[in-house]
Formats: structure tokens, C-alpha cells, sequence
């Protein structure tokens, strides 16, 4: 799966963000619409919940016959993954930002198969993708495109200031960077055409789909209007 991975469209989602739905039901919804790519990300959820999801959610994956296409990646949480993954549970990789545990040393655990995606900083996008060791990657997240309440601190820079992302500074992103790129914060369907023209690979989204009244109807506008873009 990592050799052929695809951030297209990508999938953020936790209990927080589903109005109270389940996880694995948003999840379904979005991956039977066309999302190529789940991230299970929670701040509130314990490790033995968020094992249960991975559980629930790989279920689903596999009911739809996408285990082997759609990666499941959790955020941050490398002791998740690696527990998951001894309960047997189909958990592909792990999505790491700055301050969390570095990519050489998930990928030291995970293994070679695993795929690992870094957040790149955001004051210093485009230096960064160009310079980054990349030997662990498989690809960098970016953003924020918007500020966004799902990740209230994305686009905060040590120096206090508030960085977003305009569609000229996300087509040099895309030029200079070894990996593919996919960038959210605050991504909506209107927004996908014009991100597109800049040449990433890709768009993350938690509200927009998490949070629609119609999950399934908003995942498959957003595919439509990538694909078509």
C-alpha cells in the first residue's frame, strides 16, 4: 500500500467531530463516496478507546472491500498503532506533527511497510518540504488553507504570528517538495477547483464531511470536484 499511496482525498475524524455519530459509520460513508485515505485523530479519546476504533473502523474498510487500498493511519499516538496492530487489528501507519515522536523512529517500529506522514511547520512551508529529510516520510501534510475550529492552534508559529496558506505559495510547495503534499485546514468544497490548479497531490477535511448533515453527499461533491478540477 505504500508504494502505491493516495492522499487525493483524505479523511481526518474523530468522536469529537460527528455530531455524535460514530466514527466508523462517517468513515464508511466518506470511503464508499471515494476518500482514499482515513486518519483517526482524537485529543479526548484513551488509548483503549481509540484501539476500539482502529478495530471498528479497519472493520468497515474491509466490509467495503478497501483494506487494501484505503490506508488507516492514526494520529500521533505510535503506542495506539503498535497495540493495535498486536490485537491483530489492520492499522497501515501513522501521521506525525513537529513536536511529536520523529518519523526514524516510527518507522523504526512499524516497519518498512508502514506508511508515515509528517505535518510541515507552517511558518517555514516551503524551505522546509525542500530541505526535510525525507527517508521515513511518505508524504507531508500542510496548512492551515483556512484557520479552522477542528485544529485551533494549526497555523500558530512559535513567533506568536498566525500563518494560512494562499494557492501561489501551495504551487512552489508543490514544486520544490520530494513527496507528495496535501493540505487542509478549514477546506471547503468551493475551495477544490483552485487548490487543485496549484499541483498538490491532495486535500485533508474533518468538518466538511465529518460535520455535514449529509456525510456521504458532501464526501462525494468534494471527489467529484477534485477529480474534475
Amino acid at each position: 500500500m505504500r508504494k502505491h499511496l493516495d492522499v487525493s482525498a483524505y479523511l481526518i475524524v474523530g468522536p469529537e467531530n460527528t455530531l455524535g455519530r460514530p466514527v466508523p459509520e462517517i468513515v464508511g460513508q466518506a470511503v464508499a463516496a471515494g476518500f482514499t485515505c482515513v486518519q483517526l485523530r482524537s485529543k479526548t479519546a484513551t488509548a483503549r478507546e481509540m484501539i476500539a476504533l482502529c478495530r471498528e473502523t479497519a472493520a468497515v474498510l474491509a466490509r467495503l472491500g478497501r483494506a487494501d487500498a484505503v490506508p488507516l493511519l492514526v494520529d500521533d499516538r505510535l503506542d495506539v498503532v503498535l497495540a493495535a496492530r498486536a490485537r491483530g487489528i489492520k492499522v497501515d501507519g501513522i501521521h506525525v506533527g513537529q513536536t511529536d515522536i520523529p518519523p526514524d523512529i516510527c518507522r523504526r517500529y512499524l516497519g518498512e511497510e508502514a506508511i508515515v506522514g509528517l505535518s510541515a511547520p507552517t511558518a517555514t512551508l516551503v524551505d522546509y518540504v525542500a530541505r526535510a529529510d525525507t527517508a521515513d516520510i511518505d508524504y507531508f501534510g500542510a496548512g492551515p488553507f483556512h484557520l479552522t475550529a477542528t485544529k485551533p492552534d494549526a497555523g500558530h508559529a512559535a513567533d506568536g504570528r498566525v500563518y494560512t496558506h494562499g494557492c501561489e505559495e501551495l504551487r512552489l510547495l508543490h514544486d520544490r517538495s520530494p513527496l507528495p503534499v496535501v493540505v487542509g485546514g478549514g477546506v471547503k468544497a468551493r475551495d477544490l477547483a483552485a487548490l487543485r490548479r496549484t499541483g498538490v497531490d491532495g486535500f485533508f477535511v474533518v468538518s466538511a464531511v465529518a460535520g455535514a448533515a449529509d456525510p456521504a453527499a458532501a464526501a462525494a461533491e468534494m471527489v467529484r470536484l477534485w477529480r474534475e478540477g
